[in-house]
């Protein structure tokens, strides 16, 4: 097999990530059976959505909206995360619930927890609403397994409260819940802020008690953070 180069090698590893149950090394195998060898940017950069989805066929049905995606991280590589949100100053001091979002493009709530391509990573209160981090998932890809690559993801978020996602297996749920995060499915895509409203309402009213503790959890964590400055 001709040698890839880092760049397309990379587009392969961060398509992938936007295409459930697929690999980079099956990804790269459907590739080759549909372009031929050597894969270069030029036959990269005349795919259209039909080839990758043909490509597709024998390994899984991949929905319309990420093959978009995936079929843009092989043309673009990188040049994908730009015109990313703004990230705000953390809050130092109140309480808080930290929510990771899973996410593809810009600020919205559209990503599974297998094949994000980033977390959006919020501090929400009742009344403020902060985006205080945005973290790739691409180290992840490092791991051969796909049970593998769940757990480090899972580890990725460890100090967040809530996953917020579009979906999530059982097996990958439960990777969350012992990290100590509560995952969230969403009903639909969407602005991630948006979404984050409703909790930021619920915050304001009378959060059942599994919040009420992870609001409890946050506090104790700002104020051990605090004493450690001392």
């Amino acid at each position: 097999m001709s040698e890839l180069s880092r760049d397309i090698a990379l587009r392969i590893g961060l398509a992938a990530r936007s295409l459930p149950e697929v690999a980079p090394a099956q990804l790269l195998q459907a590739l080759i059976e549909q372009l031929g060898l050597p894969l270069t940017e030029e036959k990269l950069q005349g795919l259209k959505v039909k080839d990758l989805k043909l490509a597709m066929e024998e390994l899984t049905q991949v929905e319309p909206g990420l093959l978009q995606v995936a079929l843009r991280q092989l043309k673009e590589g990188e040049g994908v995360n730009e015109n990313l949100p703004a990230v705000q100053p953390p809050l130092s001091q109140g309480q808080f619930v930290r929510v990771a979002c899973a996410s593809n493009q810009g600020e919205l709530l559209d990503g599974h927890f297998g094949s994000c391509v980033r977390f959006l990573i919020y501090q929400v209160t009742a009344t403020e609403m902060r985006l205080v981090e945005i973290r790739s998932t691409l180290e992840v890809e490092t791991a051969v397994l796909m049970d593998d690559r769940n757990e480090a993801r899972a580890q990725l978020i460890g100090d967040c409260h809530l996953l917020y996602v579009v979906s999530i297996g059982g097996p990958p749920a439960a990777k969350v819940v012992k990290q100590g995060i509560h995952p969230v499915k969403v009903a639909a895509a969407g602005e991630a802020r948006v979404i984050l409203a409703e909790l930021q309402n619920t915050l304001a009213s009378s959060p059942p008690p599994w919040l009420a503790k992870l609001m409890g959890r946050s506090l104790v964590r700002i104020c051990h953070n605090e004493e450690d400055e001392e």
